[in-house]
This record gives structure tokens, sequence and C-alpha cells, in this order.
């Protein structure tokens, strides 16, 4: 039992670093095949060059994709953390029946097979005549960003010091304004880290945005589109690529906040203590 358990930590290492190779590997290949002058992505790389990387900023329907997608993205992250705040807020503060059912049912969208809600959105969406836009995506998109939002945000509102709301309304604020003066500001880090999350979420969706867009084609579905081409390919690694980058960014940034702000109520919990 003594050799197993030393022999554990080892074997776990070795787990976790075939497990990132394996998720990762592939990835590593996008940018290298994007700088190649070759449009067939194969080995040896025929030459360098950045001139896919040139040619994406004169594409017309690419620059309106990103327009598009830049729109839903920052759409669909405010409502989803404003929904996801007053949601986090009240499953934190306030007991009451089936809490516990009312979460795990924010939190669905998590396991549920993606197709199978995108398609249950879209026959809604018939069903109440609306017309398939970049509005609708929104929706769909909040759906699904709600339940990421809602883990980031709950972390934030678990640390929260409740007497500082009382100590509010002791001198005289009125709930609302305890609520902007007080509590908005000490859960602000988890909102952000909450918005930065949701616009990666949304930026990167394909299924939902497939299924819900109308004639206004967001990235990831104009990227769809691209493949169908052979000679498109290059621009489509480049384009990837960018993605790519700028969602790691997103997520770290994302991922320090969250860090700052949970050492912050660490230590005003031990100074309070």
């Amino acid at each position: 039992m003594t050799a197993l358990r030393k022999m554990l930590p080892s074997w776990l290492t070795a787990y976790a670093v075939l497990y990132i190779g394996f998720l990762y590997l592939p990835v590593i290949f996008l940018p290298i095949f994007s700088i190649n002058t070759a449009a067939t992505p194969k080995f040896p790389l025929s030459g360098y060059t950045l001139k896919w990387y040139r040619d994406l900023a004169t594409t017309p329907a690419l620059t309106d994709a990103a327009w598009n997608s830049l729109m839903v993205a920052v759409s669909a992250s405010l409502l989803a953390t404003m929904f996801g705040i007053c949601a986090a807020r009240a499953i934190m503060r306030y007991r009451f029946p089936a809490r516990r059912s009312i979460n795990g049912l924010l939190m669905a969208p998590l396991v549920l097979p993606e197709i199978i809600i995108a398609v249950s959105m879209l026959l809604v969406m018939l069903q109440l005549g609306l017309n398939l836009s970049l509005i609708t995506v929104v929706f769909g998109h909040v759906l699904i960003c709600i339940p990421y939002s809602l883990s980031v945000l709950t972390s934030g509102f678990e640390g929260f010091d409740r007497s500082l709301e009382e100590a509010s309304a002791d001198l005289g604020e009125s709930p609302f304004g305890t609520f902007r003066r007080v509590t908005l500001p000490m859960v602000a880090p988890a909102i952000i880290s909450s918005l930065l999350v949701s616009f990666t979420i949304s930026l990167d969706e394909f299924i939902m945005a497939f299924f819900l867009t109308g004639t206004d084609a967001t990235l990831p579905v104009y990227i769809w589109s691209q493949l169908r081409f052979a000679a498109k390919l290059p621009g489509v690694l480049a384009l990837g690529t960018l993605l790519l980058i700028a969602s790691i960014i997103l997520l770290t940034i994302a991922e320090i906040v969250r860090r700052r702000a949970s050492r912050r109520t660490q230590n005003m919990g031990g100074l309070i203590a």
C-alpha cells in the first residue's frame, strides 16, 4: 500500500501529460500549417509565408463575419453575465424550495448535447414567428453562456461577507443602493471574469450559430463554409490561429482576475476574522 501511494503521484502526472498532449497536440499544427506556402497541409513544409494572414484583411465576407461575431459575443456576454449575477446572488444568498434543482437546471446546458439544444431553440424560434438573424443567435449563445457565467459568479458571491451589506443597511442605504455601492464592487472581478469567459465561448460557438443564423454569418459559420474549397484552407488555418490566440489570451486574463479576486476575498476574510 505504501509503494502504491508513492507511485500514485507519478502516474497521475504522466496521465495528465498524456491527456494534455492528446488534447492539444493537434492544435499545435494549426499555426504551423498556417505559415506554409503550399495550400496543402503536409510535411515537409514547402516554405514559410505570412501571405495568408495579410489576405484576411482584404476579404469583405470575412470582415463582415468578424463584425457579426463581435456584436453577438458582446451582447451574449453582457446578457449572460446580467442573468448570472441575479441567479448567483439568489442561489448563494437565499434558501428557497427546489434551490438545488433550479441550480441544476441552469447548469444543464453543460451536459446536454448541444445539437439537441440548438434544434430545440430553432423550433421555438420558428413557433414564435421570429426570423432567423443575429438576434436569435444571441438568444442561443446566452443560453449556452449562462452556465459558465453562473459558475464563475457563484464563486465570487460565495466568499462575499454579508456583514458589509448589513452595515450599509444600518447606515440608511436602500437595498438597491447597497447592491450598487457595496455588492457589485466586491464581486467586480468575478463579473469581469464572467464577461471574458462568456465572450470567448460566444466567439467560438458554432452549432448554435449554424442553426439559428440567417443571412448574416458569424465567424465560425464562415470558417465552416470555407472548408468546402481547398484553395481557402490556408486562410482558414490562419484565421483559426488568430481565434486560438485570442481565446487563450482572454481565458488567461479571466483566470488571473478570478485568482486575484479569490486571494483578496481570503485576505479580507482573514482580517475580518
